[in-house]
């Protein structure tokens, strides 16, 4: 018995303490976007289907593609909401052109959104993963602004970036050299 209640204990303080990190980490990431230069990089919000694209599927045909759910267009309106609220702005924004990236950038209404190649789904080009990687770091290496940078882009992008998962609709702030200072999760 007194096993269990030193186990509950302990996954107990764990919780917390995860919790706490996680609350902290949240903090860092919006005092960033507050004070400007660093860069912000986004997943696409909600686009079922799995990774990659169908077979075929053309870049610039969107009915080619994933796209955004019902579920992924609201969640991408109620995150640039969200940002707006807690006062973020950005200098400038950048999109993977895949179409479920875009629209993601376009729903935030947060300014006008360019695409960038080098943003560009490396699960799909994965044949091109260390060039687009290469092209991803140097453009935010280079980003030596007061304002930020927001870049909407895939999962898989920002792994190769960070080492970070980030799930659906989350926002991982880093600095120029791409180390990690915060994370802002998706309200459910």
């Amino acid at each position: 018995m007194l096993n269990r209640i030193v186990l509950l204990a302990l996954m107990l303080a764990v919780t917390f303490g995860a919790a706490t990190h996680a609350r902290a980490d949240e903090a860092a990431a919006w005092a960033a976007l507050r004070a400007g230069g660093h860069v912000a990089l986004m997943r696409h919000t909600d686009a079922p289907g799995g990774t990659g694209d169908p077979p075929g599927f053309k870049l610039e045909d969107c009915a080619t593609q994933r796209n955004l759910s019902e579920r992924g267009r609201a969640e991408a309106a109620a995150i640039g909401a969200r940002l707006k609220t807690e006062g973020i702005a950005f200098e400038k924004i950048l999109s993977s052109p895949w179409c479920r990236c875009m629209d993601t950038a376009r729903l935030l209404d947060m300014g006008s959104v360019e695409p960038a190649s080098t943003f560009g789904n490396v699960v799909v080009l994965h044949d091109q993963t260390e060039a687009l990687t290469d092209g991803a770091r140097a453009l935010i290496a280079a980003w030596q602004r007061t304002g930020t940078l927001l870049v909407v882009t895939h999962g898989a992008n920002i792994r190769a970036l960070t080492g970070i998962s980030p799930a659906t609709g989350e926002i991982v702030v880093v600095d120029e050299s791409i180390e990690a200072i915060g994370r802002i999760r998706r309200r459910p």
